[in-house]
């Protein structure tokens, strides 16, 4: 599938007697901000903007490139808890590695992402790309809310949940998720969570 700043190409290589034709299904607008500019402006992105800031990512999203970025909006901060969202706020590496999970390598428009796609994420960690009907879903939720944000160094996709990677959890986070958390119940019991977390 190609795309031409994320237009799907319908029909390509019309040749005319001057030149050639390639058939799109949607207008192209200028674009003029960086990633980065998206981010300072938009205001459903305002928890965002301060954790970029304070991992100083923000010369990564505005310096030349081409990368995707699925920007958590301010509700997808606000569904996790307080307390695991301020323990992240405040651990300079978990936070680098969070955000570093919400960038990839390459610029992907949603037209030309194929369900079933493994993507490589800037942290090193991979992200599942399917399908729910309509709607496109990353590790199997389909929670990208708005899409195809251009950027002269990429793409935005909105998303309306956290995609917290394994190295930005505690070790009670993890347990909690996995196949020994009957085993974390007795650790809290014992009362010895506090050494999980």
């Amino acid at each position: 599938i190609v795309t031409v700043n994320c237009a799907r190409l319908l029909k390509a290589d019309h040749h005319a007697t001057n030149g050639v034709v390639h058939v799109i299904d949607k207008v192209i607008a200028t674009t003029t901000n960086s990633i980065q500019q998206i981010i300072e402006t938009e205001e459903s992105l305002e928890t965002l903007r301060a954790a970029v800031a304070a991992s100083n990512l923000n010369s990564l999203l505005e310096s030349e490139g081409q990368y995707t970025l699925l920007a958590p909006t301010n509700e997808a901060f606000e569904k996790i808890p307080q307390e695991t969202l301020n323990r992240i706020l405040g651990d300079p590496e978990a936070l680098r590695d969070l955000l570093n999970h919400h960038i990839l390598k390459s610029a992907m428009c949603a037209e030309a992402i194929i369900a079933g796609l493994t993507m490589e994420t800037l942290e090193g960690t991979t992200l599942d790309v399917g399908c729910s009907g309509e709607d496109l879903t990353l590790n199997g939720k389909p929670i990208i809310a708005n899409k195809d944000i251009l950027a002269t160094n990429g793409v935005v996709h909105f998303v309306n949940e956290l995609l917290i990677p394994d190295s930005a959890k505690t070790l009670f986070e993890l347990a909690q998720e996995s196949e020994v958390s009957k085993s974390v119940d007795l650790f809290r019991q014992a009362g010895l969570s506090s050494h999980l977390t």
